[in-house]
C-alpha cells in the first residue's frame, strides 16, 4: 500500500469518524428532546385530569383506549385493581402497583412500553392519598379504598416518524461526509505529497548520476525544508568524504613514487651484481633494505588511517603514564645514536581506550621529536591527568605549518630533506579524534615544538577480588 493511498485512508477514516460521532449525537439528542416533549404531555395530561375534579372524588375514567391507537387511560386503586365493572385497558406492572398503593407519596414515572403492539410512552401517575372512588350513577356506593395512580399513554408513531426521517438525512449526510473525505484525502495527499515527489526525483537524479556536489533547494523552514538541507549536509559530507579519498589516492601515489623509483634503480644496479665490488653490494643490500623499511612503514601507516574510522572493540581503561613510560624507553635505542635522551615526569594517570591505537599515536610523536631534536639534546615528556606533553628543542613549528601539520602527507618544506611520510603526525591527531581527545602544537618558550595529547580520565579500576573503597 502507497503512502499516498494511506493518507487518503486516514483522511477518510477520519472524516468518517467525525461524521459519525455527529450522527450518533444528533440522533440521540433529538430522540431525546422528542421524547421528552411527550412526557412533558403526558405529565401535563396527567395533571389536568385530577386537577379538574373536586377534591377527594376521582370521576370515572373509562380504562379503555381512544379510537386512535395507543391513546389510552385507566385509574389503578390502591389494592392494584382498577375501577369495578372495568376492563383493565393497561397492564399493571409492579412499579405501578407499588405506585398506586405509595398514598401519593411516589414520583411519577414515564417509561416506554407497547398496547397491542403499539409502541407508546406511558405515565403513572400518584392520586393523593385522599383520593377515593366515587360512582356518582349510584351514590353512596363507597367500593375501592383511598389512594391510587393514573396510567396515561401517547403513541410514539409521530416520534418513530421524525426519527426514521432524521436518520435517512443523517446516512445521507454520512455518504456525503465520506464522499468528501476521499476527495478531500487525494486533494491533501496531492498537495502534501509533490513536494515529496520532487524531493525524491532529485535524490534520484542524484543517486543516477553520483553528483554529490550538486545540492538540493534548501526550501521553506517545514519539515520538509528541515530534510532537504538536512539532505545537503549528507551531500556535502559525501563530498569531503570522497575528496578526502581522492586526495589520499594522489598523495599516496606521490609517496610511493619516490621509494619505488629508488627501489627499481637499485634493482636494475641488482642485476649487475657481480661486477660490483663487495663494499659496493654491501651498500646497495643496505639500500634496498632501507628503502623496503620505508615503503613497509608508509603502508601501514596508510593501513592505519584507513581504518582510523572503525570501531574499536578492544577498548578499556589503560595506565597512560606506564604506556607512555613503555614508549620512552623504545625511543631512547632510536635517539642513541645521535645522543638524544629523554627526561620524564609522570605521575599515576588512567584513561580508557585502545592500547594499541594509544601506543602508536606516543610513539610518532616520540619519534618525531627524535627526529627534529638535534644531536646531544633534551626531550623533555611529561605525563599526568590523561595529559602528554612532549617538548622538543629543534627548530618547532612555523606559523604558516600550524594549521596543517597534522595533515595527511603534509610536510614543511624544510623538513621534505629528512625521511618520512608525513602521516606520523596525522595518524596521532586520527587516534585522538575516534578515542575521544585532542591533540594541540605550540611554540616552546625558548624555541622548539610542543605537542600535547589529551584523552579523558577514568577512575582506576579495583583490583580482582578485591573491595573497592568504603
Amino acid at each position: 500500500m502507497t503512502f499516498r493511498t494511506r493518507l487518503v485512508l486516514v483522511a477518510t477514516g477520519a472524516v468518517l469518524v467525525v461524521v459519525l460521532l455527529g450522527s450518533v449525537a444528533t440522533y440521540a439528542v433529538a430522540y431525546n428532546s422528542l421524547v421528552g416533549s411527550l412526557d412533558t404531555t403526558l405529565e401535563q395530561n396527567a395533571r389536568s385530569l385530577i386537577a379538574g375534579n373536586a377534591e377527594g372524588v376521582v370521576p370515572k375514567i373509562e380504562n379503555t383506549c381512544g379510537r386512535a391507537a395507543g391513546y389510552c387511560s385507566q385509574v389503578v386503586w390502591a389494592d392494584g385493581h382498577v375501577n369495578p365493572g372495568d376492563p383493565q385497558a393497561l397492564a399493571i406492572t409492579p412499579v405501578t402497583a407499588a405506585l398506586a398503593g405509595s398514598l401519593g407519596n411516589g414520583t411519577p414515572q414515564l417509561f416506554t412500553t407497547h398496547v397491542d403492539g403499539i409502541s407508546v410512552r406511558e405515565i403513572v401517575y400518584p392520586l393523593g392519598s385522599n383520593y377515593r372512588y366515587n360512582n356518582v350513577t349510584s351514590p353512596g356506593a363507597l367500593v375501592m379504598p383511598y389512594g391510587g395512580a393514573l396510567q396515561l399513554t401517547l403513541p410514539l408513531a409521530g416520534v418513530h416518524e421524525g426519527l426514521h426521517h432524521l436518520a435517512v438525512a443523517l446516512w445521507l449526510i454520512i455518504l456525503i461526509g465520506v464522499g468528501f473525505a476521499v476527495l478531500l484525502g487525494l486533494g491533501v495527499g496531492r498537495a502534501v505529497l509533490r513536494p515529496l515527489d520532487e524531493l525524491t526525483h532529485s535524490v534520484e537524479d542524484l543517486a543516477r548520476t553520483t553528483d554529490v556536489s550538486q545540492q538540493l533547494d534548501p526550501g521553506g523552514p517545514d519539515e520538509l525544508g528541515r530534510l532537504r538541507r538536512a539532505f545537503n549536509r549528507l551531500l556535502a559530507a559525501l563530498d569531503a568524504s570522497r575528496e578526502s579519498q581522492r586526495q589520499l589516492v594522489l598523495d599516496a601515489s606521490h609517496e610511493l613514487r619516490t621509494p619505488l623509483t629508488s627501489l627499481r634503480t637499485n634493482m636494475e644496479v641488482a642485476r649487475q651484481m657481480e661486477k660490483l665490488a663487495p663494499e659496493d653490494r654491501d651498500v646497495l643490500i643496505n639500500d634496498v633494505l632501507t628503502q623496503l623499511d620505508e615503503l613497509t612503514s608508509l603502508v601501514a601507516d596508510m593501513a592505519e588511517l584507513a581504518r582510523g574510522d572503525l570501531p574499536q572493540v578492544t577498548k578499556g581503561p589503560l595506565r597512560f603514564d606506564e604506556l607512555v613510560l613503555g614508549a620512552v624507553e623504545a625511543a631512547t635505542t632510536h635517539g642513541r645514536s645521535r645522543g638524544v635522551t629523554f627526561a620524564t615526569s609522570m605521575s599515576p594517570s588512567w584513561i580508557s581506550g585502545s592500547t594499541h591505537r594509544i601506543e602508536r599515536a606516543v610513539n610518532n610523536l616520540l619519534d618525531n621529536a627524535v627526529k627534529y631534536s638535534p644531536d646531544g639534546s633534551v626531550v623533555e615528556v611529561a605525563c599526568g591527568d590523561g595529559v602528554l606533553v612532549v617538548r622538543d628543542h629543534g627548530p618547532g613549528v612555523a606559523d604558516a605549518d600550524i594549521d596543517h601539520i597534522f595533515d595527511r602527507f603534509y610536510r614543511a618544506p624544510e623538513a621534505r630533506s629528512r625521511p618520512g611520510s608525513g602521516l606520523g603526525l596525522a595518524i596521532v591527531a586520527q587516534v585522538a579524534l575516534d578515542e575521544g581527545g585532542r591533540v594541540s602544537v605550540y611554540h616552546a618558550p625558548g624555541g622548539g615544538a610542543l605537542f600535547q595529547l589529551a584523552f579523558p580520565t577514568v577512575t582506576a579500576p579495583h583490583p580482582s577480588g578485591s573491595a573497592g573503597p568504603d
